[in-house]
């Protein structure tokens, strides 16, 4: 048999390969129930809050039924310079990385090498035997007790394990991470800080520790390090070329410009890299991304765990993760609505709309970010709305979310 030459098996491997497609097809918003005129009223949503100098510019997507009907750049990238806004602007999505996490953990639970119930210590020894923290009196001063019981994978999860939460306990957690740090290294730190209250029994928020300590313990079960694991099970299969903890040097001259707001204006933040660390994979808020490449992963969440052919996940594994596993307990935290709200599995979730004050549909899930950036995955509308900025101003959020709703018209 005459050898096959080696260019022909490159076009025979390239014609082979699943076509993925770095977005969604566009289409008509009136093909998928939308209003082209109504829709333009995220832009002049958007471009209030940047004439208002709240914010320097940010990138808006709206998806709806699998189809994209808006995509768009608001304002700047950068004010000094005065770049405009680009559509493949590169934003520190910081707690936008939490669901990420929450699937990637989902993967092992589907793959048998973790169970929601196990103990942390099962993969992370340090963990057992945690203490809490006991406040004595009113002097600030604490005792410790032992836990009722063990930590688990789903108090992790959930935000409602006590670990490094802000309170007594977290006095005595370990410094932040710093460059040199590695998961490995940094987590067994966390294990030596008191929990802030008894497992399972509140939510407060563990913006870094538990998510952090759950990329460990995947990293454990998969034996990969965890920016390769989402780089070849999660980024890689979605076509998200744009995501990551660090950005390359050619990426760099994509970042938007992080700022923070003064009662003088925006000013510059000090640290461009947000909570990016070369080695220190935060599973917490470490990751950077686009608005299309985000999109890819929450229309994966929002088709049931698949996305162009590639599944991730079941759609029952899906369910699991945006249902509420803590009651009423996340009503009002956070800053969240008093009502209406309910926690998932590294996911908030809108339970009832109306209670919640929220321009969004009953059974959206989705989370945000320390920089403004936010997600809402909506089953009802069988919709997935993005918006990206680099200041914390969370009017632009509930402004976006009204000029979405209004122009749905089927």
């Amino acid at each position: 048999m005459k050898p096959i030459h080696p260019i022909s098996l490159l076009l025979l491997s390239l014609l082979a390969a699943p076509l993925l497609a770095a977005d969604l097809p566009p289409a008509k918003p009136e093909d998928v129930g939308m209003s082209t005129e109504r829709l333009r009223r995220i832009h002049e949503a958007v471009q209030r809050h940047v004439d208002a100098g709240e914010i320097s510019g940010a990138v808006t997507l709206v998806a709806r039924r699998g189809r994209q009907v808006h995509f768009e750049a608001h304002g700047l990238m950068d004010i000094e310079s005065k770049r405009p806004m680009e559509k493949d602007a590169i934003f520190r999505i910081a707690s936008m990385s939490k669901p990420i996490t929450g699937v990637a953990v989902m993967m092992m639970l589907e793959e048998g090498k973790l169970h929601l119930n196990d103990p942390v210590s099962k993969f992370l020894p340090e963990f057992k035997n945690a203490k809490v923290a006991v406040a004595r009196g009113t002097s600030g001063e604490s005792y410790l007790i032992p836990a009722d019981r063990d930590l688990t994978i789903r108090d992790l999860l959930t935000h409602t394990n006590g670990l490094m939460t802000g309170g007594i306990g977290s006095k005595s957690g370990p410094a932040r991470m710093v460059e040199g740090d590695t998961l490995a290294t940094y987590i067994p730190k966390l294990a030596a800080a008191p929990l802030d209250f008894q497992p399972g029994t509140q939510w407060a928020y563990s913006g870094y520790a538990a998510p952090d300590t759950l990329s460990r313990i995947v990293e454990i079960v998969s034996g990969q390090p965890y920016d390769e694991f989402l780089r070849t099970r999660i980024f890689q299969p979605l076509g998200m070329t744009d995501t990551f903890f660090y950005p390359p040097d050619d990426r760099r001259s994509r970042m938007t410009t992080l700022y923070r707001k003064t009662p003088n204006g925006l000013v510059k933040a000090d640290n461009q890299d947000g909570f990016s660390l070369k080695s220190y994979f935060s599973g917490g808020g470490g990751l950077m991304s686009t608005a299309e490449d985000y999109l890819q992963f929450a229309q994966m969440l929002l088709n049931g765990g698949e996305l162009r052919g590639r599944r991730l996940l079941s759609p029952r594994t899906v369910e699991l993760m945006s249902s509420n596993h803590v009651g009423d307990m996340f009503n009002g935290k956070l800053g969240r609505p008093a009502h209406g709200m309910g926690y998932g599995l590294l996911v908030g979730i809108v339970e009832d709309s109306v209670a919640a004050g929220l321009r969004v549909s009953n059974g959206s899930f989705g989370w945000d970010g320390a920089y403004g950036t936010q997600t809402w995955i909506d089953p009802r509308e069988k919709m997935v709305t993005i918006v990206m900025i680099q200041t914390q101003v969370t009017s632009v959020q509930r402004d976006f979310e009204n000029a979405v709703m209004q122009s749905i018209i089927d």
